[in-house]
């Protein structure tokens, strides 16, 4: 068994062979490190929710996002506007694709907004005609602790998806 080694023993050893305790002068290092990771700790919080690198944040949920190619013209996706795209899911931690309308040649139309996973509704919003995004999505947001055993999705599983945008029928109170 290894011996357990507190964050004070680690930012002030003892001389070996000796009893001593880590020199006066130490303390004013003390305060600065606390003070520091008081000063990261919103930061800190943020990283652990960054997901993979490259990917953006989205305000107001977990699930990050990467462009793999820019959509174009006007329109975006917003809530209740008719969305029909491909789309492709797999299990981070597994690595197995569960779901894609690729392997079938049939898109996937839903309501933007509803209809889908959290963190595919966050995830879809804003995107043009012919974007292509990767979603990284919690469990928080997609199957939660429960998973989707029947599609190989285990509890707690992270989802990444990758969502091309096909068409987009606006909701008629946007016309």
């Amino acid at each position: 068994l290894k011996p357990v080694v507190s964050s004070q023993q680690l930012l002030f050893p003892r001389p070996r062979n000796s009893t001593a305790m880590a020199p006066a002068r130490a303390r004013p290092l003390r305060i600065c490190l606390a003070a520091c990771l008081v000063a990261l700790g919103p930061w800190a919080t943020c990283v652990a929710h960054a997901g993979p690198a490259g990917y953006l944040p989205i305000t107001g949920v977990q699930t990050t996002y990467k462009v793999v190619k820019e959509g174009t013209g006007d329109a975006v996706v917003r809530d209740n506007d008719r969305v029909k795209v491909h789309a492709t899911g797999i299990v981070q931690e597994t690595g197995k694709k569960f779901w894609s309308t690729k392997d079938t040649n049939q898109p996937f139309e839903y309501t933007a907004g509803k209809g889908v996973i959290k963190g595919w509704a966050a995830g879809g919003d804003g995107m043009r005609l012919g974007e292509v995004r990767k979603l990284n999505i919690p469990a928080e947001e997609g199957y939660g602790p429960q998973g989707f055993p029947a599609w190989g999705i285990p509890p707690g599983g992270t989802l990444d998806f990758e969502i091309e945008v096909l068409e987009i029928g606006k909701d008629v109170a946007d016309l």
